[in-house]
C-alpha cells in the first residue's frame, strides 16, 4: 500500500511537494498536518465538543498547523530541544492536541498525564522521565465542574528539579497564581512565528511515552517510536472502523490514555480525518449527551468504553431514542471486555441493529488495535462481546501453564503474540530489563499480553480478563500493588491486600482487606482517611469501593499474600477455595469469611 509517511521538502524542491521519506527519516507532525494542508487546508481536522453543551469549535488543518508551529516555536524559545521530555497535563482540547504535535515537530518526547491524576502521580511521572517542562491549563472543566490543574501542577513540580518551565494556557477566565518559571502560553504563541521547520527524525526515535500500571507498585513509562507507531495507528483506524474521507470520527476517550493518542490524535490525523474531541462526561447535563452530540455533529463512527455504556443502559432507552442517530455507521468498544447485555444494548438501541459493532482488544503496549471483528470479508459475522479476528500481521497464540502452544479450537490459555508488529512498544523508559521481564520472560520467544483468552470452535478469539494482579476499573488499568502502596502510608495500617471484584457499572471495582495496628474504635474514620490517601496519591477512580478490616491476611509460609483466596471470598466462591495447604495457618480462611459475612450483613442493613 502507499506509505502514509512524508517528510518536509528538501532545499531546492518546490514548496508543497510532499516527499517520501528516505533512509527512515520522517516527521510525524508533517504526516498529520502538512500533507493535508497542501491538498485541502480548509478541511476540518478537529471538532472540539466542549464541556458546555452545544458549544462545538471547528478547527481546520490549516489552523491546527498554525497552532502547532507557534507552540513548537514557543517551546524552542524556552530551550526545549530534540530528545527532551515534556509533560502535558491538560484536558482534551485543540491546544492539547497541538501540544502533542508541537513536541513531535521539534523532536521532543511528550508524556501526557491524564488530567484526573493527583499531584503525586504527576510528580512521579515527571521524575521518572526527567521532564524539562510541563504544559497545562489554568483550570479544566468537566461535567460542569472546575478542575484545578495549575494548582495540581504547582504541587507536583515543587519536588521536580528537572522542570525549568511551566507553560500555562487559559481554559477559563479565572486568574491563577503565576510564579518565576510559569509562562503564559497563548501570549507567547501570539508572538511566535507560524512556520516551524520540522525536525528530521529516525523511524526508531522516541515519539512519546505513556505511563501505565504494572503489577508492582511503580507505573512504567511505555515507549513508542515514530514510524511503526504512526503506520499502525493510521492503518487500524482506517480498516477497523472502515473510515472513509469525509466521515466524522467520534472517539470519546481522553488524550491521557493510549486510546486518545491513537484514535483521537495520531491515527485520524494521519488519515486526514475529522476527529471529535470530547471534553465532557456521558451524563452531563443529562444521560442523552453522547447521542445529542452524535445528532448535532453527525458522527459516523462512535468509539467508547463499556463502562459508559453500562452506566447509560441504567437510564433507559428514551435518552437514546430522543436523538437522531442515522449518521452512525460503525460502533466501537474499547478498554475492557464488554459484557453481552451492554453489547446488545449498544448494538440494538444505539445502533438500531444496523451498525457494525467492533469490540476491540489492544493495550497501551500494542500501540493500536490487535484483535477486532473488522476488517473482514464484507458482511462477515460478528459475534456479540467477542474481539474475534486478529489484525493484519498479528499472530495470536494461546499458551498452557507449561509454556507450550495450545493447538486446535475450543481452547483457553494465556494470550501471547508470536511475531513483532509495527505498533509494539519498544521498551520501558529507563528500565529495559523490566520490559523484558514483564512481556517476554514468561513465554520466551513470545509477547505475553497478561490476558487470558478463549479460541472458539470457529477459531475466533474472546478475551477472558487479566491473569495477574491488575484490575480494570472503568477501562483504566490499575495494579493492585499501587493501591496497596498508597494505603500502606497510613500509620494505623501495617498490612493491606487489594483484589478486584465484578462491578455492575465499572466492570471491576477494588476491594481492600486491611489489618489495623490495634483494635480501635475509629475504624470508620480510618477507612475515610484511606480513601482520601488513595485519591490524593493516585486518582479518585482508584479508591476502593469496599474496605474490610481483618485480624490477619492469608499468607504462605514464605510470607506471600494469597490474593486468589481473597478473590474467592469477595466473589462468593468460598465453597471452592482450592489448595490451602501452603498457607501458614489455614484457619485464617474461616476468620476472613466470617468477617466478610458480618460486613455484608451490616452493609445490606
Amino acid at each position: 500500500w502507499d506509505s502514509p509517511f512524508h517528510t518536509a521538502c528538501q532545499p531546492g524542491e518546490p514548496a508543497g511537494s510532499a516527499r517520501w521519506f528516505l533512509g527512515g527519516r520522517l516527521n510525524v507532525s508533517v504526516n498529520c498536518l502538512d500533507q493535508h494542508v497542501e491538498k485541502s487546508p480548509d478541511r476540518v481536522a478537529l471538532i472540539w465538543e466542549r464541556d458546555e453543551p452545544g458549544t462545538a469549535v471547528h478547527v481546520t488543518y490549516r489552523e491546527l498547523l498554525d497552532l502547532t508551529c507557534r507552540l513548537a516555536n514557543t517551546l524552542k524559545k524556552y530551550g526545549i530541544q530534540k530528545g527532551d521530555r515534556v509533560a502535558i497535563y491538560m484536558s482534551v482540547s485543540p491546544l492539547s492536541v497541538a501540544a502533542m504535535l508541537a513536541c513531535a515537530r521539534i523532536g521532543a518526547v511528550h508524556t501526557v498525564v491524564f488530567a484526573g491524576f493527583s499531584a503525586e502521580s504527576l510528580a512521579g511521572r515527571i521524575l521518572d522521565s526527567g521532564c524539562k517542562a510541563v504544559i497545562t491549563y489554568n483550570q479544566g472543566v468537566r461535567g460542569g465542574r472546575i478542575i484545578e490543574l495549575k494548582t495540581t501542577v504547582d504541587e507536583a513540580v515543587k519536588n521536580c528539579p528537572s522542570i525549568k518551565h511551566v507553560f500555562v494556557a487559559q481554559r477559563t477566565d479565572n486568574k491563577v497564581q503565576m510564579g518565576d518559571r510559569d509562562i503564559p502560553l497563548e501570549e507567547e504563541m501570539t508572538k511566535a512565528d507560524s512556520v516551524c521547520t520540522p525536525e528530521s527524525m529516525d523511524s526508531e526515535d522516541v515519539l512519546f511515552m505513556l505511563y501505565t500500571s504494572g503489577s508492582t507498585g511503580k507505573p512504567k513509562g511505555i515507549v513508542h517510536t515514530q514510524a511503526g507507531y504512526l503506520l499502525y495507528a493510521a492503518l487500524t483506524h482506517k480498516y477497523v472502523f472502515d473510515y472513509q474521507q469525509g466521515d466524522v470520527f467520534g472517539c470519546v476517550a481522553d488524550i491521557g490514555w493510549i486510546t486518545g493518542h491513537s484514535y483521537v490524535v495520531y491515527g485520524p490525523l494521519c488519515n486526514g480525518a475529522t476527529s471529535v474531541l470530547f471534553e465532557s462526561t456521558p451524563v452531563y447535563p443529562d444521560p442523552g449527551r453522547y447521542w445529542e452530540v452524535v445528532q448535532r455533529l453527525k458522527i459516523n463512527q462512535f468509539y467508547g468504553a463499556p463502562t459508559a455504556i453500562r452506566l447509560l443502559l441504567n437510564y433507559g432507552e428514551e435518552w437514546v431514542k430522543k436523538y437522531d442517530r442515522s449518521s452512525l455507521k460503525v460502533l466501537g468498544s474499547v478498554g475492557e471486555p464488554i459484557n453481552k447485555e451492554a453489547w446488545q444494548w449498544f448494538y440494538q438501541v444505539v445502533g438500531e441493529g444496523r451498525c457494525a459493532l467492533v469490540d476491540t482488544w489492544w493495550q497501551t503496549e500494542t500501540g493500536g488495535i490487535c484483535i477486532a471483528p473488522r476488517p473482514s470479508e464484507e458482511k462477515a459475522e460478528i459475534i456479540p462481546a467477542m474481539a474475534m479476528r486478529p489484525f493484519f500481521g498479528i499472530v495470536p497464540v494461546l499458551m498452557d501453564e507449561n509454556g507450550e502452544v495450545i493447538e486446535g479450537n475450543d481452547v483457553s490459555g494465556a494470550l501471547c503474540i508470536a511475531q513483532p508488529w509495527p505498533g509494539m512498544a519498544r521498551t520501558i523508559y529507563g528500565d529495559h530489563q523490566r520490559f523484558i521481564d514483564a512481556y517476554f520472560k514468561a513465554y520466551p520467544g513470545y509477547y505475553f499480553t497478561g490476558d487470558g483468552a478463549y479460541r472458539s470452535q470457529k477459531g475466533y478469539y474472546q478475551i477472558t480478563g487479566r491473569m495477574d494482579d491488575i484490575i480494570n476499573i472503568s477501562g483504566h488499568r490499575l495494579g493492585t500493588a499501587e493501591i496497596e502502596d498508597a494505603m500502606a502510608d497510613h500509620p494505623e495500617v501495617p498490612e493491606t491486600a487489594v483484589v478486584g471484584y465484578p462491578h455492575k457499572i465499572k466492570g471491576e471495582g477494588a476491594f481492600a482487606f486491611i489489618v489495623l495496628k490495634e483494635q480501635t474504635a475509629h475504624v470508620d474514620h480510618i477507612k475515610e482517611e484511606l480513601k482520601t490517601i488513595v485519591a490524593s496519591k493516585i486518582a479518585k477512580y482508584a479508591v476502593p469501593d469496599h474496605i474490610l478490616v481483618v485480624k490477619r491476611l492469608p499468607k504462605t509460609r514464605s510470607g506471600k499474600i494469597m490474593r486468589r483466596l481473597l478473590r474467592k471470598v469477595v466473589t462468593e466462591q468460598s465453597s471452592n477455595m482450592g489448595d490451602v495447604t501452603t498457607l501458614d495457618d489455614p484457619s485464617v480462611v474461616k476468620e476472613i469469611l466470617d468477617a466478610y459475612q458480618k460486613y455484608k450483613e451490616k452493609s445490606s442493613s
